[in-house]
């Protein structure tokens, strides 16, 4: 197997354009699951929530579950169908038609069906040819930079679960602890060998990560009484603390306010967004981590340079 890996690392570094072609090809395909996790994973997290507080009420609240079990023609804690990242197979959300193999294919089976159902010719939306196309984007980018290596494989790990966390983030204002604490440790792990940083910078990074913007939350709520952020955005940055280090941080946390400033003021001119109404931070956060994971010490370094 070591002699197989070997061998094809010798021929993906005599061919470099090649290994950045499969690794769009496969990271597009990836992308296209990716938007099942989007879609599906805050159904399921929805389901075992509503699931615990059933029970819950169950248990300790008969006198106020019972009436509402009373009215309703299901239990209250069963749902109709098995529902994971798996079961059910893709179907058309209208007609409920199951979606064929071939159109699932990324980018190539949207542009097949030019972007409408087979069976009903109901609109399909653009989001999904279009994640599917950043993940492929992004994967290539990373294999241009890093080429066949380690550091490659755990690069495009961290940008899979970057791209699920945005779209979850953006749908539903909410990063999944199934996601951010895994890539947590993940980072803490990869980097017990120096992979990315050394294992100091790592611990100090992500505990640094996360304060950083937890002090940022209690400053602004004490002083304004409201919530400025989510626990998701503060585990996100000590993601990127325990991957990147705590060097990276102030950059990271500078690009991404600087991006979500841009973007909110944006929205505020086009009447795209009321002010005051909240806007997920996350992808802020994803967009600058990942940047500063290629670019970042190049960016530090021109920077100090100017001083």
């Amino acid at each position: 197997m070591t002699a197989l890996f070997s061998q094809f690392q010798a021929t993906m570094l005599e061919l470099p354009w090649l290994f950045i072609f499969l690794a769009f090809i496969f990271s597009a395909t990836i992308g296209s699951f990716l938007n099942v996790v989007i879609h599906r994973l805050p159904i399921m997290m929805k389901r075992e929530w509503q699931q615990e507080c059933n029970q819950y009420l169950n248990e300790y609240h008969k006198d106020i579950i019972a009436p509402i079990a009373g009215k309703l023609d299901k239990p209250l804690d069963n749902y109709p169908e098995k529902y994971n990242l798996v079961v059910p197979v893709s179907a058309c959300p209208k007609c409920k038609t199951n979606i064929k193999p071939w159109h699932n294919l990324p980018i190539l089976g949207w542009l097949l069906l030019k972007g409408k159902c087979a069976s009903c010719d109901s609109k399909i939306s653009a989001r999904y040819p279009f994640f599917e196309l950043l993940t492929g984007a992004m994967v290539a980018t990373l294999a241009w930079h890093f080429g066949p290596s380690l550091q490659f494989l755990l690069a495009a790990i961290l940008t899979f679960s970057l791209v699920a966390l945005t779209g979850i983030d953006l749908d539903e204002m909410l990063l999944p602890d199934q996601i951010t604490m895994p890539l947590l440790w993940l980072g803490l792990i990869v980097n017990l060998n120096g992979i990315f940083v050394p294992i100091s910078d790592s611990l100090i990074g992500a505990v640094a990560g996360y304060l950083s913007l937890w002090s940022v939350y209690w400053l602004f709520k004490i002083v304004t009484g409201k919530e400025g952020m989510g626990y998701g955005d503060f585990k996100l940055m000590a993601v990127f603390g325990a991957w990147l280090g705590w060097q990276m941080l102030p950059l990271i946390i500078l690009l991404s306010s600087l991006v979500g400033a841009v973007v909110g003021i944006m929205l505020i001119i086009y009447k795209k967004l009321n002010s005051g109404n909240p806007i997920p931070f996350g992808p802020y956060i994803a967009v600058a981590g990942w940047i500063a994971l290629i670019w970042g010490e190049p960016i530090v370094h021109a920077y100090l340079a100017t001083l």
